[in-house]
């Protein structure tokens, strides 16, 4: 496996001085995937889980469903390619419309990016609950096992769980890479995501939201803030988030029936129905 981070030669400037020390990085690292012989995106990403990025990003982007629609997959780590065999066909134009170069930098948002967004994105029918207590214990999870951000300040991270515990954690510099991996693992382990929680260090963006239906889950928890589309894409998609988890508060922007709130006092005047 390659290394995600490196050491590097810095100049650090405090109390009025300035001096030379030694600081971690995160790596970042280009890799071009190929279907059926064609280029179809290069990823910029860290040299991590790349088998559960690519096979996550393909079934986001709507090539495969399951894994076994690949037949064959090479994955050149020194050059920075993967050849990916599927048992069937792809029209040309396909490559056409979704052909594109996905950095680790925040982009623009729109609804959706491509029709392909529109027909992979699934309306949730998870009738997962959990308790406040929970969503402030799952984010404590997963920002305790960031061990590799707390190296580099560089990396993001996102965690599967059930209400009880985190069961898969997985960091990239690239927030769509951190989710991609997530859903390859459960691609390759053939694991049910519908009953699980998604949790999340970053901002939840409509493409964070976006991938998060992709992958099928019902609940975000997220340590940020949500923007106004992604809350619109999820009340639509019956998804429910959760922003700004510190310390121990937190804010249901949508779909707050999956908040367990029986064991504690709850202003009338709020409901938690819908």
């Amino acid at each position: 496996m390659m290394e995600i981070t490196t050491r590097r030669e810095i100049w650090r400037y405090s109390d009025e001085q300035l001096s030379t020390a030694e600081d971690t990085i995160a790596e970042e690292f280009p890799l071009t995937i190929f279907l059926n012989d064609v280029e179809f995106a290069t990823l910029v990403c860290s040299p991590q889980y790349l088998e559960e990025l690519v096979i996550g990003f393909v079934a986001s982007e709507g090539v495969i469903r399951k894994r076994d629609e690949i037949k064959s997959f090479n994955l050149d780590e020194e050059g920075g390619y993967c050849h990916i065999e599927l048992h069937k066909e792809i029209p040309t134009d396909f490559f056409k419309f979704t052909k594109r170069v996905l950095g680790s930098c925040c982009g623009k948002s729109r609804q959706f990016y491509h029709q392909s967004d529109m027909e992979t994105a699934k309306i949730s029918m998870s009738k997962t609950k959990i308790t406040p207590e929970q969503c402030i214990q799952l984010m404590k999870e997963m920002q305790d096992s960031s061990t590799v951000f707390k190296e580099t300040g560089g990396i993001h991270n996102a965690s599967l769980a059930t209400p009880e515990a985190t069961f898969i954690h997985r960091g990239d510099i690239g927030r769509h890479n951190a989710l991609d991996k997530l859903y390859g693992y459960c691609l390759e382990k053939k694991i049910s995501v519908s009953d699980k929680i998604l949790v999340f260090s970053g901002r939840i963006s409509s493409e964070v939201l976006t991938k998060a239906s992709k992958i099928g889950v019902g609940i975000i928890l997220s340590k940020s803030a949500p923007t106004d589309l992604a809350i619109k894409l999820a009340e639509d998609l019956n998804i429910t988030t959760v922003g700004f988890i510190r310390n121990k508060s937190f804010n249901v922007y949508s779909h707050p029936m999956r908040i367990d709130t029986s064991a504690l006092g709850v202003d009338e005047s709020v409901s938690l129905t819908k």
